[in-house]
């Protein structure tokens, strides 16, 4: 990719520190962000417009052209981002310098295509992706925006590991291939249904139960009656 090419990202020198005016540069459209020099250990705090800065990210560049102030451009990688819990808003940036004739790692996302296409899928199967991140190694303009895996030809309980996957031209897989697993298709297991309980017959047997326990005190309660009837004063018999 040509250098004139690359998103290009202007920002300014941020002298504010502290957390009280970082949240008011939010406040105000800006987002705060720090790059870091391509192995020297140093940093420079900036700030910038955050639209602008979701215009540059969403351009699919792993490598960005990125001017401080009146300084010339220099090839950046976002090293690390903080994000909103919520919104999803860049709330913090990090960038890192690049030399773009080095090698470097990087994450890149799996993006599935095709999957309604597996026969696995049109069986009644279910696509699950296992790996959603794959470490690469490659030069900054060789990174690619995102790995696409095919999966149309998985069949119902089939696995699909790294080594099944083509890595694009300059790029290097660093997860180990035969332990990494893409996607599966697995099958929804039927759970067995359970008997039906006839609650209407023990309703029965219990009103049955309820009826001869009531009718067994009746009679115990006549009993008593004709005998305290038979008996004379004094409770002797006439």
């Amino acid at each position: 990719m040509a250098a004139q090419k690359r998103p290009e990202l202007a920002v300014e020198e941020r002298p504010e520190q502290g957390s009280r005016p970082v949240r008011r540069l939010r406040k105000t459209g800006f987002v705060p962000g720090v790059v870091y020099g391509g192995g020297s250990g140093d940093c420079r705090p900036f700030k910038v417009d955050a639209r602008a800065l979701r215009t540059a990210l969403h351009a699919g560049s792993a490598v960005l052209d990125l001017k401080i102030g009146g300084d010339g451009a220099i090839p950046v990688m976002v090293k690390d981002q903080q994000l909103h819990p919520v919104r999803s808003d860049v709330m913090h940036l990090d960038l890192i310098q690049v030399n773009l004739r080095e090698k470097v790692h990087a994450p890149v996302t799996v993006e599935l295509v095709n999957g309604d296409d597996a026969p696995g899928v049109k069986g009644g199967g279910v696509l699950e992706q296992v790996t959603r991140e794959l470490n690469v190694e490659a030069l900054p303009t060789d990174i690619p925006e995102n790995i696409t895996v095919d999966v149309s030809h998985l069949e119902a309980a089939a696995t699909m590991h790294l080594s099944e996957v083509s890595a694009p031209e300059g790029v290097v897989f660093l997860d180990d291939p035969d332990e990494t697993i893409i996607a599966t298709i697995t099958i929804p297991t039927e759970e067995p249904e359970e008997p039906e309980v006839e609650e209407e017959t023990e309703l029965v047997g219990e009103g049955e139960a309820a009826e001869g326990a009531e009718a067994e005190a009746q009679a115990a309660g006549a009993t008593g009656d004709e005998a305290e009837a038979g008996a004379g004063p004094g409770g002797e018999e006439s």
